[in-house]
């Protein structure tokens, strides 16, 4: 699908779904720089099944909520490979707490590193050389659109994060420069450990999908690889779901 040589970050890649990114990625032989924060060892793992599939992986610790950071890692990228044409924006984080218990704290600590880290990442990726189009996808949930219990903070910053999408995608469309997000249904990944309700949630969304399955990350994978291909080349700012049909019912 001609992605062959292109150059990919992709952040939060070393669990999860990141990791079932940079991983599809490197399947088509796009090199990865894998963003990492707190988990260097399974970083190198995914870096080591990166050349394995014949790509290039570079590994960058940085808190992409960290300006100085995200500068310096951007910085990184150019002097190793000298540019960059695909930019994959999945690093999350974020407080599940019922509304009445989350401060401004819990509040800012979602939101800057679910919402807002995503403009400086695509400043900064502007700057780089590309060899053609560029292409932005940030990783979402129904959480977005969708009440969930204990999700108000991160719902909040994901409805943020596709809002942003939207606008970026509409000034930067004219540069060359494709804008979209991938909106994910429940995936059973180490993030969902952290739900008080985890069981519940697995069983509801087994229970409801149509499709009769979980999603699993290489599904939400899958779904940004095709944003990065030429077949996508008139998407601009969509969230496309990928839940199996969950959202489909009423």
């Amino acid at each position: 699908m001609r992605l062959r040589g292109k150059r990919a970050l992709v952040t939060g890649a070393s669990r999860g779904i990141g990791r079932a990114i940079a991983l599809s990625l490197a399947d088509f032989k796009v090199d990865v720089a894998i963003n990492f924060f707190r988990h260097r060892q399974p970083a190198e793992e995914v870096a080591k099944e990166i050349e394995a599939r014949g790509a290039r992986a570079l590994l960058i610790k940085a808190n992409v909520a960290d300006e100085e950071h995200v500068e310096r890692m951007f910085a990184e990228i150019r002097e190793h490979w000298g540019g960059l044409e695909i930019l994959v924006s999945n690093a999350a984080s974020g407080v599940l707490k019922p509304a009445t218990e989350l401060t401004m704290h819990h509040l800012h600590w979602t939101m800057d590193i679910n919402a807002l880290a995503l403009v400086p990442l695509v400043q900064h990726f502007l700057q780089l050389p590309s060899q053609g189009e560029k292409v932005v996808v940030a990783v979402s949930s129904l959480g977005a659109v969708r009440a969930i219990p204990n999700y108000t903070a991160v719902g909040a910053s994901k409805a943020a994060l596709e809002s942003m999408v939207r606008h970026l995608a509409c000034e930067l469309a004219g540069k060359g420069v494709r804008v979209n997000a991938v909106s994910a249904g429940t995936v059973d990944t180490d993030a969902l450990k952290h739900f008080p309700n985890r069981e519940q949630l697995l069983e509801e969304s087994r229970r409801r999908t149509p499709a009769g399955r979980l999603i699993t990350p290489q599904d939400v994978a899958n779904a940004v690889v095709f944003l990065c291909t030429e077949f996508a080349s008139m998407i601009h700012g969509q969230t496309i779901v990928v839940d199996g049909g969950y959202s489909i019912l009423a």
